[in-house]
């Protein structure tokens, strides 16, 4: 009878822990999924009506292009190719003046800025009218090291349209007076997209910790004037 009882009691202290643990992960879970929606709501708000066709989209002084893939030999993946040529048309078109590059080069093996500046230049844009920044690691810090280092008040985003949203509302919340024209072309790499896109809710919660946090960006350094003399050069 005793056997019984304890066994009876044992049983029913595992049911109440699994009980427990079923309601702090239901609990968990929601408070996880509330502050994804919270995030992507308040990063998405930022960029609400600044995000235009490339006809529509209105002067600036400067395009931020943000970086991504570089293949092994040095050539932009066709995301990053994509937004070049966007740029390179803005630039065409009087839309901007000078082009900002920023990305990654994270060891003398990768380098998307250079990669960067090598297919403007083979497209025809002129060497004075592009500036590099090697340690644009990610969009909060090329939007950072925009207004930080270059110096620049007022730009056109240059990105995919699933990252355009962040990259708009992160520049225009660290001081950037920034618009955004967003790459369809890319679409055609579907499973790409589809991650890149599903990847982006929890972009949005990193972009929203690092905008309250404030954080300086990976790196900082002296302010660089590359911008302010591709504006002035003929």
């Amino acid at each position: 009878m005793i056997g019984r009882l304890r066994t009876a009691g044992g049983t029913r202290r595992r049911w109440r822990w699994l009980r427990r643990a079923a309601v702090t992960g239901v609990v968990g879970a929601a408070l996880l999924t509330g502050g994804t929606v919270a995030s992507v709501t308040w990063i998405r708000d930022g960029a609400q009506g600044h995000i235009f066709a490339e006809a529509d989209v209105p002067e600036a002084p400067v395009a931020l292009v943000l970086g991504t893939k570089v293949h092994p030999d040095g050539t932009p993946s066709p995301f990053l190719t994509a937004r070049l040529e966007i740029a390179r048309r803005l630039f065409v078109a009087g839309k901007v003046r000078a082009v900002l590059l920023s990305g990654d080069n994270m060891n003398a093996d990768y380098d998307e800025p250079t990669a960067m500046r090598r297919w403007l230049l083979d497209n025809g844009v002129p060497a004075e009218k592009i500036v590099l920044d090697y340690a644009g690691s990610d969009t909060y810090d090329s939007c950072a090291r925009a207004k930080r280092i270059f110096g620049v008040e007022r730009a056109t985003v240059v990105t995919q349209t699933f990252h355009l949203p962040r990259a708009v509302a992160v520049c225009r919340r660290l001081g950037v007076d920034a618009s955004g024209v967003g790459d369809e072309t890319a679409r055609a790499y579907a499973r790409t997209w589809q991650i890149s896109s599903t990847r982006e809710y929890g972009a949005c919660v990193k972009a929203a910790v690092d905008l309250l946090s404030g954080r300086d960006p990976a790196h900082l350094g002296r302010r660089e004037t590359g911008v302010d003399d591709a504006l002035r050069s003929a």
